[in-house]
């Protein structure tokens, strides 16, 4: 396995995706994260890297788009040398009763999370060298099934679907290809517009009875990512304290 091992993360600039943009830096990996429009919280997350001794670029990159992606890839490639690990925790949430459903919001999720996981997972089994993994992102909604949250698990479902197709696909390739499915995670688009009643009632879903935090969860992609956690491949790890 190539221990000079490079990563990308896409949605690297804020939430989960930043927390293991950290994480991978920290245990030695150059991370090239890529961000939809938020430059300053890129370079904010470049900067903590690079503070903390770590190696990093920001790529401004829509997941969607193929040639912004393969953009994303050749720069990695440029800059350091190949593309070991591809994280692509990069995603749109949109919550409203199927009845109610805005199709236009519908449209704008489903090309972020189906379409960019799509493009995003064509450069990695392209590009990813021999020791190499892929961690696509799902949400432990996809068994909870609460109201609101249709839309957004269809799209997410698609993803597993297609995650665990693609590390069928790679045989013989030695790469990895999972996915992670968070439960409730104290990111600030999660933490935002809820009351301590509602925090304390989703903090009591899962048997451990608090909220993840995106280090627990970046901790899992990384391990993942990492040679420990190579023998893991084609599954789906509900990273949620036991709520699903």
């Amino acid at each position: 396995m190539n221990t000079n091992r490079v990563a990308i993360v896409t949605g690297g600039s804020r939430g989960i995706g930043r927390a293991v943009a950290l994480h991978l830096a920290a245990t030695g990996h150059p991370v090239v994260l890529a961000y939809a429009g938020n430059t300053a919280a890129a370079e904010a997350t470049v900067g903590d890297i690079e503070a903390a001794g770590g190696r990093a670029t920001a790529v401004r990159a829509d997941v969607a788009d193929e040639h912004a992606v393969a953009a994303l890839f050749d720069t990695t490639e440029e800059q350091y040398g190949g593309v070991d690990v591809v994280v692509h925790a990069a995603g749109r949430m949109h919550l409203s009763p199927i009845a109610d459903l805005d199709l236009d919001e519908l449209d704008a999720m489903h090309r972020t999370n189906i379409r960019g996981t799509v493009v995003v997972a064509q450069q990695a089994a392209r590009r990813l060298r021999p020791g190499g993994a892929l961690v696509t992102f799902s949400t432990s909604q996809v068994e909870l099934r609460h109201p609101t949250y249709g839309a957004y698990i269809a799209s997410k479902s698609a993803v597993e679907g297609l995650t665990l197709v693609l590390a069928r696909e790679l045989r013989g390739r030695d790469v990895t290809v999972n996915a992670v499915a968070p439960g409730p995670t104290a990111t600030d688009l999660f933490l935002d517009g809820k009351d301590d009643a509602t925090l304390d009632r989703l903090a009591k879903l899962a048997p451990l009875e608090r909220i993840g935090t995106p280090e627990e969860v970046a901790e899992v992609v990384g391990f993942l990512a990492s040679a420990a956690g190579h023998w893991v491949n084609g599954q789906v790890v509900r990273a949620n304290g036991g709520i699903a």
